[in-house]
């Protein structure tokens, strides 16, 4: 839930996979590098081309975007991503400011990412990031959309300085939570772009009318649908998870605290701060960490992609609440693997959390190759850092595997059966 989270300043403004501990995760997920960019005030932005095909206002989206972010006068709104998107940016900067908010929008480009890993030397990569951290002290509000054009951006890139970054700047995503920052991502894995359309088995244009279809969801009833769900999980005990490729997974979760990301950030959110403080549009998700030590049984994601190349029958065993084995085959495993490797950190093997999708308006086809959080009926669970969803690993790594098609049984009872949501 990618996963989607308090998305760190200057980490959001990267928009590519970024893997932060406090950041959701696309799955098979890798540590993108930590860089700066610059900021730059609302009106230094440049207009660009918008997302294809979107069929929205985007004055009207903007308008939402702040009201669910429960923007508020005299507060300052950071809104990142790339420049490719700056004509959103803008119309998100203006809603800000009309509210008497103060915007200024922080952008980079896939260039720009890359480079900031490649061409820094590195002796760097353990510099913790103390702009970023800083930040937490001024920024409110983080408006941030989820647009990486390139999906195999960091190929070739040295897993342990991968590693060596990510350790350097954990736990700056728990400071923002702390300071009480709320963090509204636009994206959530399903942003329109060339690559994720192929990935779905849909032309872009057909994407991006699922994707501004799932952000325009009736709000009030995705609330109302996620309360539903909410009470379910937080009165069950065991969570049990089959599907056809082989996935049979038992976990615990009685007494553990539910969340929702519905889309919208209510005063309650902002009382119960961390976690609640979050969410990704389009919305529509449940989430819950485990009981620690209770998750057994094999995890199978059939088709996943690492850098943009393949994995097939990515398969993970759990022996209480630990990974203890991991196999796949393809070109992208062996990669991903060294990656894996590459964490010296034992929490990177925890079973992590188990989140429900809820969003009755996001539908994907039945030849997609890869899955996503929010689809009504699908279920997503990972490992490794789970802060936003607010349990307390902080590993900047973890593996995330959305499962459409599974079984769900809550205590015995069906909740998903064969991919549709009962609740």
């Amino acid at each position: 839930m990618t996963r989607q989270l308090i998305v760190t300043a200057l980490a959001a403004a990267l928009a590519t996979t970024l893997l932060a501990a406090c950041q959701k995760q696309e799955a098979p997920t890798s540590t993108t590098p930590s860089t700066s960019t610059a900021a730059a005030p609302a009106s230094g932005a440049t207009t660009a081309a918008a997302p294809k095909a979107a069929p929205v206002d985007y004055n009207l989206l903007s308008d939402r975007l702040v009201a669910n972010a429960a923007v508020k006068e005299g507060e300052v709104v950071m809104i990142v991503g790339r420049a490719h998107d700056a004509e959103l940016m803008e119309d998100i900067a203006v809603a800000a400011r009309k509210l008497g908010a103060f915007p200024m929008i922080l952008y980079s480009s896939d260039r720009l990412a890359k480079r900031m890993f490649f061409d820094v030397p590195e002796k760097w990569d353990s510099q913790r990031d103390t702009l970023d951290a800083d930040l937490a002290d001024v920024v409110d509000v983080i408006i941030s959309l989820g647009n990486n054009t390139t999906e195999n951006l960091f190929e070739g890139a040295d897993p342990k300085r991968m590693a060596a970054r990510g350790k350097a700047n954990e736990g700056i995503g728990e400071l923002y939570q702390r300071k009480g920052v709320r963090n509204l991502e636009v994206g959530n894995n399903l942003y329109p772009t060339p690559w994720r359309a192929q990935r779905f088995g849909m032309s872009e244009d057909e994407l991006s009318k699922i994707f501004w279809n799932g952000v325009n969801v009736d709000y009030a009833d995705l609330v109302k649908r996620g309360a539903t769900v909410k009470g379910a999980l937080a009165a069950g005990s065991e969570v049990h998870i089959t599907h056809p490729n082989g996935t049979d997974l038992t976990v615990n979760i009685k007494g553990r605290p539910v969340g929702v990301s519905d889309g919208v950030i209510s005063a309650e959110d902002m009382q119960a701060g961390g976690a609640a403080n979050a969410v990704y549009l389009p919305a529509g998700e449940v989430y819950v960490t485990p009981v620690s030590g209770t998750a057994n049984g094999k995890l199978v994601n059939s088709r996943a992609f690492y850098r943009g190349q393949q994995i097939d029958n990515l398969t993970m065993t759990f022996k209480d609440g630990k990974m203890t084995g991991m196999s796949g085959a393809g070109p992208g495993f062996a990669p991903m693997k060294a990656e894996y490797d590459a964490i010296d950190d034992a929490r990177k093997d925890d079973f992590s959390y188990v989140d429900l999708g809820i969003n009755p308006n996001i539908t994907l086809p039945a030849n997609s190759t890869v899955g996503n959080w929010v689809p009504a009926g699908t279920i997503t669970v990972g490992t490794g850092g789970n802060t936003w969803a607010g349990g307390n690993n902080t590993v900047p790594y973890g593996q995330t595997v959305s499962l459409s098609g599974s079984t769900v049984t809550l205590d015995g009872k069906p909740i998903i059966e064969g991919g549709s949501l009962k609740l």
